[in-house]
């Protein structure tokens, strides 16, 4: 029951944001009348925007307002924003936008464009604090709600896999054919429900206990105080009290001054820093390697809502002799990849890797985001096949120059690059969202959320500044820019080349640095390989 009142508002936070940013792309090229390229680049900044701000919306909660009071306060703002949206998309604002001939008025647009980040903002203070909520509900010290809470992240994405799905399989649809005001108006009315479903199971939460000192100025602390003592030589320190060699120069905040030595009584956290401490900034930065080599795969996350929609929208999407699929509809398939693969994971891929490995979870979380990225690297090629072969076809067609045609090829063609696509999350986002969360030091879990969210923010960015330099140097030389409005003379092909050899370049450099990985070990949460050491170490090396 706790489970369900703790998902019910992600849920419904995902159905709603899923249906806005799905069709996003469709109302920015339709309603507004941007470009091709200027409403990709939109699209990939606002998600940027949603995906980055949880980092702030962490620091909130784990420095000030805990996790619960942020989910209530951020869903609030989430809320506020779609009412707004639905306003800005029901009220004319001096423009009838049913009519294709009239542009709309720079207040409707302003007045969108508000509302639109104003759901960043919610989704900023809800996005890191829900799914770590979630896992303290497990109690880490019990082996069989450990051994659980391993399981807990796969199903936690089952179940907003399924919220994803429905809301692209209903919304999309509602937005073209019944209009925009509805289906705006229905994640409204959805967020709202979840957020009150939460607050019904308010008395039968865990909640973690408030920490007296902000995390973040624990980690202020360890590097102010080992600046200042950035002239002793580090051989002076003693090693032998719990301080590990990585970043050695943060060792020197954990060495007590001479002062200090005469005076225990009157040391300050300014002046000398803990070993846990020291040890736990040293945790943080050795996930920064592991999160730069990560980005990549959210600049191809981001085709899925952007480009791919484009495509769709070109191709045959008639079912039967009067049904007409939605452009943005085919996305529903990545959720239904990840329904129906996340079982099959669970209860057939973890048992089979776990008896040859030994390993509670089947493969190491490093393994399990490399076979994500290669994953992603498929797609792309998938999708730059596709792509190629639809030119051709408009070619074959005459459809040239005539954008408005729908090319003679159906577009369950784009089914594969979708269902690879879903595979690809089941590794890499899961993977993203354990790893994050148990390598991150407890008091700062929530930030660990934050972290995986950012990896597709920044790619999200990377998208729109690829997108905003490729379109520059394509059509300086009056040559078709490879995201022409005119799809029949673009090149997303191309596109989807480069992001598929931007991405190996990357999974080369994650499998480099994973490979000297050292995980973290919290209570049962660590099976250390018998060649590298014992259970009673306190790390272990990653051999993906």
């Amino acid at each position: 029951m706790v489970f369900l009142n703790a998902a019910s508002v992600e849920m419904s936070e995902r159905f709603a944001y899923y249906g806005i940013s799905s069709n996003l792309i469709t109302y920015l090229t339709g309603t507004l009348h941007l470009s091709n390229a200027s409403a990709a680049e939109n699209a990939n900044v606002w998600a940027g925007v949603g995906w980055m701000l949880p980092l702030f919306g962490a620091f909130v909660a784990d420095a000030w307002l805990g996790r619960y009071r942020t989910i209530i306060f951020s869903s609030l703002i989430y809320v506020l924003g779609l009412v707004f949206l639905t306003l800005s998309a029901v009220l004319p604002f001096g423009c009838n936008s049913a009519s294709s001939s009239c542009s709309p008025s720079k207040f409707k647009v302003a007045f969108f464009f508000f509302s639109l980040y104003l759901v960043a903002i919610g989704q900023g203070g809800h996005k890191p604090c829900v799914q770590a909520f979630g896992a303290d509900q497990f109690d880490e010290t019990n082996p069989a709600e450990h051994k659980a809470k391993s399981s807990f992240f796969n199903w936690w994405y089952f179940a907003l896999c399924f919220a994803n799905t429905v809301s692209i399989m209903v919304l999309t649809y509602i937005q073209e054919d019944m209009g925009w005001g509805l289906g705006y108006g229905i994640p409204c009315l959805v967020m709202a429900l979840g957020l009150i479903i939460f607050l019904v199971g308010t008395f039968t939460y865990r909640f973690s206990l408030a920490q007296e000192e902000s995390p973040f100025t624990r980690i202020l602390q360890v590097f102010v105080v080992a600046i200042r003592k950035s002239r002793w030589p580090v051989e002076d320190f003693d090693l032998s009290s719990g301080l590990t060699r990585q970043f050695r120069f943060l060792n020197k905040a954990a060495i007590p001054l001479k002062s200090d030595c005469f005076a225990p009584r009157k040391r300050s956290s300014w002046s000398v820093c803990s070993v846990a401490q020291v040890e736990e900034v040293k945790g943080v930065l050795h996930l920064i390697p592991i999160w730069a080599t990560c980005l990549m795969y959210g600049v191809v996350y981001a085709q899925g809502s952007t480009f791919f929609t484009k495509q769709a929208s070109t191709m045959d999407r008639t079912i039967g002799s009067s049904f007409v699929l939605p452009a943005a509809a085919l996305q529903s398939f990545i959720g239904v990849s990840i329904l129906l693969f996340i079982p099959f994971y669970e209860g057939i891929l973890v048992p089979i890797a776990r008896h040859f490995t030994g390993i509670s979870t089947g493969i190491t979380k490093l393994q399990r985001l490399g076979t994500g990225m290669l994953l992603s690297v498929l797609c792309m090629v998938v999708a730059a096949l596709v792509e190629r072969m639809r030119l051709e076809i408009a070619r074959e067609a005459g459809l040239i120059d005539l954008p408005e045609a729908t090319v003679p090829m159906t577009i369950w063609w784009l089914l594969p690059q979708y269902l690879i696509c879903g595979l690809a999350d089941v590794f890499t986002i899961v993977g993203l969202q354990e790893f994050f969360y148990d390598e991150m030091p407890e008091a700062l879990r929530s930030m660990g959320i934050a972290l995986y969210l950012s990896t597709l923010g920044v790619g999200y960015f990377l998208s729109s500044f690829l997108i905003s330099l490729i379109e520059k140097l394509s059509s300086a030389t009056g040559g078709t820019s490879w995201f022409s409005n005119n799809l029949n003379k673009a090149h997303l092909d191309y596109f989807y080349w480069l992001l598929a050899g931007l991405s190996i370049l990357e999974l080369c450099l994650f499998i480099f640095f994973s490979r000297s990985y050292v995980y973290s070990c919290r209570q049962h949460s660590c099976k250390v390989d018998s060649r590298r050491g014992s259970m009673g170490s306190s790390t272990t090396t990653s051999n993906i």
